[in-house]
Formats: structure tokens, sequence, C-alpha cells
């Protein structure tokens, strides 16, 4: 089952029943990529952060990813002086990007936060960017597995 099929009607994938480390992170990745242009302001990417309610955006395009911003980043940011109307998302954007493939598993992509340190895991397939995988996805697929 692709995340394309198992999508129905726009609402946020129901995973419950193939939930568990053995599950493909594809299934966790139906929502749209949030996303914000290089030269968008921090202010504009809080908002977008705020209107889609995600705690990532990628930036740039599907097409060409440029690095991600999250919530940390535009807190760190503001605590340091920065002015969220006038910095751009470029300046603060992290472009070390951790990619797996959609077919990995929940328990691979687990690893592949811990041992890269990292919260979030971009997810692609053979037409390139289909999703984000954020910790929370993770830790929701172990704890809603069935006994």
């Amino acid at each position: 089952m692709t995340v394309r099929d198992a999508l129905q009607g726009g609402d946020r994938l129901d995973v419950s029943h193939v939930s568990g480390a053995q599950a493909s992170v594809g299934l966790f990745t139906g929502d749209v990529v949030a996303m914000v242009g290089p030269d968008a302001t921090l202010q504009m990417a809080a908002e977008t952060l705020v209107a889609d309610d995600v705690g990532l955006l990628v930036v740039g395009t599907s097409d060409q990813v440029e690095g991600v911003v999250s919530e940390r980043d535009l807190v760190r940011a503001v605590a340091f002086g920065r002015d969220p109307r006038t910095t751009l998302v470029r300046d603060v954007a992290s472009t070390r990007l951790v990619w797996c493939d959609a077919t990995a598993t929940v328990a691979e992509v687990g690893e592949l936060m811990m041992e890269q340190y990292v919260r979030h895991v971009l997810v692609e397939d053979a037409e390139g960017l289909v999703g984000v995988v954020s910790a929370r996805d993770v830790l929701g697929a172990y704890v809603a597995a069935p006994d």
C-alpha cells in the first residue's frame, strides 16, 4: 500500500493497522510537505509553521530542496537577537539534510534519527521528496503498535 493509496479524502492518515517498527515510513508521509522559499523572512516562516501546524519547513521546492528550518531554529534566531521581520530563512536554515527512502521502516528511520541526532528526516521515492517524518511520527508508530 502506498501513501497515496492510504489517503482518503485528504484526512490525516489512519495508520493504526500498519503501526510498529516494521511499518514503512511512507505510510506516515501523507500530509503535504510545508515549504518556504529561501528569501522568506523568519516572520513568514513562523506564520507558515502555525498555518500548516508543523514543526519543520522544507526550504526550496520539491524539485530543489535547499535546507530545512525548524521551530527550534526560529526560536534560537530570535534568542540571539535576529529580527524575524528582516532575517531571511536562508540565513538560519540547516543545510545538513538527512534523507531516507519511502520504503524504509520506522525502526530504520528511528535508528537514523539517533545516529544523526536529528528530529526530522526527509522522505523520498523515485519521484523525489514525498514527505517528512518526525520523531513524533516514529514514537506514535511504536505507541500505536498492536500488542
